[in-house]
């Protein structure tokens, strides 16, 4: 683990003010881009052929950086096949490029005590009783692991006396629920799934079952789009789930595949928060340059995480903005963003394959 890393899990998460922040992870990235430089070969010939060979930048911006969706192209590892513990894909519907993450054993230490250090901020310190919103057939298949199965999977680590409320056809498993809440639901409890899923498979599923989920607390991601078709924005989605359940501590996260365990976890102002080994960085797509707060564009994201990988600034395909800096709500340091959608796709098409063609 590099040192940057060990100061930003030192102190309380999501506590690092901006200015500290962008000091710790500038040093840090630099650090990465030239351990990816060295040991991904793909990865320097992008450097060398769109970046001029950057590898010490002096601000944070400007950092070298890959679009997402090269991942699902080019093979991008830094560490022999053989150290590879796991190769991750992202979500795609069928017929559908899907990013491929090559994840070694410490990386995936890494990302562990990286997630369990940004959940801690939400669930306490001790494991909660957990309620899983999906079935225990999405992580099946432990070679190649979904989006969705790795989600799971991964945030089940974070809970213990799992039950799933869904079977294996997503169909609602309402025995196993009431008997998870008649054990468990007098006390804090865990709850996760996606946010697509937790709406359609069990909001509209359970609402009229008189469930008591007053002392749960849920942790949701992803799905924004069929959220948006049915008309249930954020505000929608809390106010709904808090009538039906009784549901109010509802922390919304923004995150990816090619960047796990680095999650913009939802502060109490309703703004994403990066944890503070990580960053977002907002860009104009015309002109690639840097945006000012409150000036939509597409987002960059920064993350100590990955070592076996060259994922640790990446061109995501989402629109955003900041809304706030070192706002200090219930001490939610850093930025505060809002995510918008889907940035056009020809626009970051191009970028890709300049960098495609540079590897």
């Amino acid at each position: 683990m590099i040192p940057e890393l060990e100061t930003a899990l030192a102190a309380p998460p999501y506590s690092l003010r901006q200015a500290e922040r962008e000091d710790l992870l500038l040093a840090g990235l630099n650090r990465l881009t030239l351990h990816h430089r060295a040991h991904c070969a793909p990865y320097q010939r992008m450097l060398d052929g769109a970046w001029q060979g950057s590898t010490a930048a002096t601000r944070l911006d400007e950092l070298p950086y890959l679009p997402v969706s090269l991942f699902k192209t080019q093979r991008l590892q830094s560490v022999p096949d053989e150290a590879i513990r796991i190769t991750m894909t992202s979500s795609g519907t069928s017929g559908q490029a899907v990013s491929r993450i090559a994840v070694d054993a410490e990386t995936s230490l890494i990302q562990q005590k990286a997630l369990a250090n940004s959940l801690m901020h939400v669930l306490g310190r001790k494991r909660l009783p957990m309620l899983v919103i999906d079935t225990d057939a999405v992580f099946k298949d432990p070679a190649t692991i979904s989006a969705r199965g790795a989600g799971v999977l991964g945030l089940m680590r974070y809970g213990h006396k799992h039950a799933f409320a869904l079977d294996p056809s997503l169909r609602p498993d309402f025995d196993t629920v009431r008997a998870f809440l008649a054990e468990h639901g007098k006390t804090p409890f865990f709850m996760f799934g996606f946010t697509f899923m937790v709406w359609i498979n069990f909001y509209e599923q359970f609402k009229d079952a008189g469930l008591d989920l007053s002392n749960g607390i849920l942790i949701h991601s992803g799905g924004w789009k069929k959220m948006i078709e049915r008309s249930v924005d954020n505000a929608v989605f809390r106010q709904a789930l808090g009538q039906a359940f009784g549901l109010t501590r509802i922390h919304n996260f923004y995150g990816m595949v090619e960047q796990i365990g680095s999650i913009f976890l939802e502060g109490p102002d309703g703004l994403l928060y990066p944890p503070n080994f990580a960053d977002v960085i907002i860009r104009d797509p015309e002109t690639w340059l840097p945006c000012e707060p409150g000036q939509p564009g597409v987002i960059q994201v920064l993350s100590l995480l990955p070592h076996s990988y060259p994922g640790h600034s990446l061109l995501t395909e989402d629109m955003g903005v900041i809304r706030s800096i070192d706002a200090g709500h219930d001490g939610w340091m850093g930025k505060g963003i809002e995510v918008l959608g889907r940035v056009a796709r020809a626009e970051l098409r191009g970028c890709s394959d300049v960098l495609a063609a540079a590897a």
